[in-house]
């Protein structure tokens, strides 16, 4: 049973992430992924992307479907690019890798901003922060006031988060490995876009466009269709 590796990205951890995705488990084995920082891991000093792509790389088995969500899109490309004989599909949904789409306004601004909100990290409270930061990604997500355990405990994560604005995405080596890749946007936020543009693009990607979910793409009802449909193509002319 082909398996697939997903990885969460910033407040949330897998499970909550995934839930929607649980019943592609009728097709395929499923390795939820927990970064460090997130529940039920104990809460960390420092969240690194470049930290987790290794974490994430060392999980991967041939052949294995790498599937990561906006941070979690960073860390799987990073991961993919570590070990590019590893894969057998890579997805990403709005990694915001804004280095890729720097000669792009609004990926530029996006990163400015996020460096503006992540420098005022230190004096806000866990929860004005994490609202700050669902405004600036676009999700439509309202956390309960005040916030659960395990909401804090992600908000806390997101405020020592490395920002992903420092990704150097390695374009080159992932346009020559050999899996087929795809990049899945929700057409909510003028900066995702155009990152996913140049994914498309610079990788060769299939691209797939789920409107009406904001950032949280994996939640639309033909998501999950999507997905297996892209890895079963994937599979085919490995079975051959």
């Amino acid at each position: 049973m082909e398996r697939l590796v997903l990885v969460h990205g910033s407040v949330l951890g897998g499970r909550p992430t995934w839930r929607g995705q649980l019943p592609l488990g009728e097709q395929f084995e499923l390795l939820v992924v927990d970064r460090p920082g997130f529940p039920p891991n104990p809460p960390v000093d420092r969240v690194d992307f470049e930290k987790d792509a290794h974490l994430v790389a060392g999980l991967l088995r041939s052949g294995d479907h790498l599937v990561g969500h906006s941070y979690g899109g960073v860390i799987s490309l990073l991961a993919a690019g570590l070990r590019p004989e590893l894969p057998g599909s890579l997805t990403v949904i709005e990694p915001p890798a804004t280095r890729v789409a720097l000669d792009n306004p609004a990926a530029t601004a996006f990163a400015t901003r996020g460096i503006e909100l992540y420098a005022s990290r230190r004096t806000d409270d866990p929860e004005a922060f994490l609202r700050r930061f669902l405004a600036a990604v676009g999700s439509a997500f309202d956390p309960p006031s005040p916030l659960t355990p395990e909401l804090e405990q992600g908000a806390q994560a997101l405020a020592v988060e490395r920002g992903p604005w420092e990704a150097e995405i390695p374009l080159d080596a992932l346009a020559v490995a050999p899996f087929p890749k795809l990049v899945v946007s929700g057409a909510h936020h003028q900066a995702f876009d155009a990152i996913c543009d140049v994914l498309e693009r610079e990788l060769n990607a299939e691209r797939t466009v789920l409107e009406g979910f904001g950032h949280s793409v994996q939640r639309h009802p033909d998501f999950n269709a999507e997905l297996a449909a892209f890895v079963r193509d994937a599979v085919q002319p490995r079975s051959r």
